[in-house]
């Protein structure tokens, strides 16, 4: 029997202004609730850490809630039949923004949200539902619900571990989660002599313990004196927020170990987006707004990459007949990540391992790969794709970043760093030369606290094709592309030494020492059923005498006398370079200097003129050496987007998009004065 699920629309509005959208016609948006009913003893949701000890309704089910969003053709019967299932990010609606080209929005409404109208053009329904349980209300992220385990009505208790890395000086207080938006596990003692808060310049480093009569488990508030009127702050006790007198500095990696209480059943999000969605794909009654729906795809990108990844993973593309949930799914700059929301005491809002931030973070863990492979340190053989009646055809694509800095090579290749060959239902796409987060709208290069510019590769020309692709591939059979990734067959994937004799001496270039390594954590005995030891046992990591090459192997792209990428698609911006493109970008001094920044790459501005590269002894070509003119450059560019097209990796509406950001030399997203 289906998982029962009640949608309650609470809202329903013309979407764009009515505008109407080619042969589709106008659209409309609904929001709402959907409130969900689970038996916390089915096979078909077994596996949600410590859903066995959430509480249960009369008949004995759990329920929870969640927040929907859809938009779809006002007139269904104009529409594609499909439905495009966008796991928000942090609870934040993306997939407008890097489809449609569109300004970002958590209440999209206006024309402008539509952007270049990508997916009502093609008659597509859009849907949002929550599935991230930390979560807080506001900003229109979407939220849900879920239950708090007890162990026979007691609260459970653990030990939960937290990061606060500041980017900015002036803060001394933050929520326990570390996220102003997110849920905060409170701490079951507010005494600090029961914790440990520390602070480290590199995630490697010996940690220094701050003492516990210098922070407090406590609030900072702020507002104006009633008296003085003038700016006054106040703190007073709170177990849901630590408060340090001193001040969060930046260039520090703080962390504290507590003992927190009410672990959420957070695994039930896996439950939210199975049952939702597949209750738009096969409801036919008229409770359902998209019945009919005829195919079901899936989109996430990073965090919610992960997510769709450990989604397919653990088989909850099978709804609860055992029926295919999703016909494609296509998760995005993942890298090689997948678990870490389906535990005691998760708070999925946290990132993966980074190199310098949340680097012992549980997001990534074997099975790497989609393909059968066997983890060469355990010996144990997985894979993500292995049911193969409900598995979906897959679309992963990832940017250079994440082979710096998400262990991007495992996604592809075995433990060891050897090509592993894929199932035929699975392409994977290295964008060249591009960053974690491309803004399509970008307007001119960014610096942060990083060494470089920010990389400013557009790259959103890619997921349109894609879709179209996806969409052909699942009704028509009509096979995509073949995957483009490096490998190590023809030298394109390559080790950190390697590349470093490849790359240019840039003046003034500092590049990383490695890419992002893979730490080997042990969690305790009772991982494998969601319960974490913390702080994790280092069985392995960088600051190892032997070095890291006792653990996983993560290898990086091999790149040109440019510096950018040879393998993968090369955006028309990267196969006509203006600059050296990476998936890299270092930390500034007092940032944790010299340390992979986030998810950051970086825009490397050649040399102008002839004149210019001798005066730096830059060993790259000019750009009036590689395109006498402006319109030269122009010119070049949309050959490479034809190019693009005629492999079926671009669509022909996206040449003129791409000429016309290339006039003017690019300006403003590129950084050229002549």
């Amino acid at each position: 029997m289906t998982t029962p699920i009640e949608l309650r629309i609470t809202d329903r509005r013309p979407f764009a202004n009515g505008h109407v959208f080619g042969e589709t016609g106008a659209y409309e948006r609904l929001s709402g609730r959907v409130v969900f009913a689970v038996d916390p003893l089915a096979e078909a949701q077994r596996d949600v850490v410590d859903l066995d000890k959430a509480p249960r309704d009369k008949d004995g089910l759990v329920r929870f809630e969640a927040d929907f969003m859809i938009l779809k053709p006002v007139d269904l019967r104009r529409g594609n039949r499909r439905v495009f299932y966008d796991y928000g990010n942090r609870g934040h609606k993306r997939a407008l923004q890097f489809f449609n080209d569109a300004l970002h929005s958590n209440d999209p409404l206006s024309l402008d949200h539509a952007g270049n109208g990508f997916f009502m053009r093609r008659g597509y329904s859009v849907a949002w539902v929550a599935w991230e349980g930390d979560m807080l209300p506001g900003d229109g992220r979407l939220v849900l619900d879920v239950p708090v385990a007890t162990e026979h009505g007691q609260t459970i208790t653990d030990r939960i571990r937290v990061e606060f890395i500041p980017d900015g000086p002036g803060a001394s207080c933050y929520p326990l989660s570390g996220r102003v938006a997110a849920h905060s596990y409170r701490t079951a003692s507010m005494d600090t002599r029961d914790a440990v808060f520390t602070r480290r310049r590199y995630p490697y480093d010996p940690p220094e313990v701050i003492p516990h009569d210098q922070w407090a488990f406590a609030s900072e508030m702020l507002g104006l004196g009633a008296e003085t009127k003038v700016a006054e702050r106040a703190v007073a006790p709170s177990d849901w927020h630590i408060h340090y007198a001193a001040g969060f500095k930046p260039g520090w990696i703080y962390e504290l170990l507590y003992t927190a209480k009410d672990p959420k059943v957070m695994g039930l999000g896996h439950v939210a987006v199975r049952d939702f969605c597949a209750f738009l794909k096969y409801d036919t009654s008229e409770a359902n707004p998209l019945r009919g729906t005829e195919k079901a795809y899936a989109w996430g990108r990073s965090q919610t990459g992960r997510c769709l990844r450990d989604f397919v993973y653990r088989g909850y593309n099978a709804d609860a007949k055992g029926r295919r949930v999703f016909d494609g799914v296509m998760p995005h700059v993942a890298g090689a990540g997948r678990k870490w929301m389906n535990h005691r005491f998760s708070n999925p809002i946290v990132s993966g391992g980074q190199q310098y931030e949340d680097h012992f973070n549980i997001a990534d863990s074997f099975p790497f790969s989609y393909a059968w492979s066997t983890d060469h340190l355990t010996g144990k053989r997985d894979a993500i794709l292995k049911r193969p009646e409900t598995d979906p055809l897959v679309f992963h694509t990832q940017t250079s970043t994440e082979y710096w800095v998400r262990r991007g090579s495992l996604a592809h290749t075995d433990t060891q760093g050897n090509d592993l060959p894929q199932p035929d239902t699975v392409r994977l796409y290295c964008w060249s030369s591009s960053q974690h987060s491309a803004n399509p709208l970008l307007k001119a290069p960014e610096r942060g606290i990083g060494r470089h510019y920010s990389n400013n590769v557009a790259t959103s020309m890619f997921f349109r094709a894609m879709l179209d692709a996806m969409d052909a591939w699942a009704t028509r059979g009509e096979r995509p592309p073949d995957s483009r990734v490096p490998s190590r067959a023809d030298n394109t994937l390559v080790d950190h030494a390697t590349w470093k004799d490849q790359f240019p001496k840039i003046p003034g270039v500092m590049t990383l020492a490695c890419p992002n390594a893979l730490p080997l954590l042990d969690f305790g005995p009772d991982a494998d059923k969601g319960i974490l030891r913390e702080p994790p046992v280092l069985v392995h990591g960088r600051n190892d005498p032997d070095g890291p090459g006792l653990g996983y192997t993560v290898l990086v792209p091999a790149v040109d006398r440019d510096g950018n990428d040879i393998p993968g698609v090369r955006a028309p911006m990267v196969a006509v370079p203006l600059g050296t493109y990476t998936g890299w970008n270092p930390r500034a001094h007092g940032h944790g200097h010299g340390v992979q920044w986030r998810f950051e790459g970086s825009y490397i501005p050649f040399p102008e003129t002839p004149a210019e590269r001798a005066a730096t002894s830059d060993p790259r070509a000019s750009i009036l050496e590689r395109y006498p003119a402006k319109q030269v450059y122009r010119d070049a560019i949309v050959a490479a987007a034809r190019e693009l097209v005629a492999q079926g990796l671009m669509l022909e509406e996206d040449v003129e998009r791409c000429a016309v950001m290339a006039a003017d030399w690019g300006r403003p997203r590129h950084d050229v004065s002549l």
